[in-house]
C-alpha cells in the first residue's frame, strides 16, 4: 500500500517561498504520476501541479511560473518549490499518487492515494 508523508508548510509573508515535500514509500513506476492539490476551507479542492515519471508537468494558472513541482533521483520525494506566496495561496497542500497511467488528466488527474496534508498560510 503507498503511504505518503507531506512536510515543509508553515507560516510565510506574502512575496516569500517554502518549499513542500513529499515523501512516498514506493519507487516511482514508468508511468506514475505524483500530484500536488490545495484545499482552503469551505472551497473545492484545487489542483496545483503533477509531474510524472519522464518529468512532464502540469500547473494550474494561478500558480503557473510561481511554482515548482520536481522529483528527486529515486522518486522518492516529490517536491514543490513555491514562490511570489499571496494570501490567496493558503490553504492545506496535499500529496497524491497514482502508479499507472501517467497524469492523463493534467492538474484534474485523479489519484487512489493521498497522504495528510500540510498546511501553507501566507499573511500579508
Amino acid at each position: 500500500q503507498v503511504h505518503l508523508v507531506e512536510s515543509g508548510g508553515g507560516s510565510v509573508q506574502a512575496g516569500g517561498s517554502l518549499t513542500l515535500s513529499c515523501a512516498t514509500s514506493v519507487f516511482r513506476t514508468p508511468r506514475r504520476c505524483v500530484g500536488w492539490y490545495r484545499q482552503a476551507p469551505g472551497q473545492e479542492r484545487e489542483g496545483v501541479a503533477v509531474i510524472d515519471n519522464d518529468g512532464d508537468t502540469h500547473y494550474s494558472e494561478s500558480v503557473k511560473d510561481r511554482f515548482t513541482i520536481s522529483q528527486d533521483n529515486t522518486g522518492k520525494t516529490v517536491y514543490l518549490r513555491m514562490g511570489s506566496l499571496r494570501p490567496e495561496d493558503t490553504a492545506r497542500y496535499f500529496c497524491g499518487m497514482r502508479e499507472t497511467g501517467y497524469c492523463y488528466a493534467g492538474i484534474k488527474t485523479s489519484f487512489p492515494d493521498w497522504g495528510q496534508g500540510t498546511q501553507v498560510t501566507v499573511v500579508s
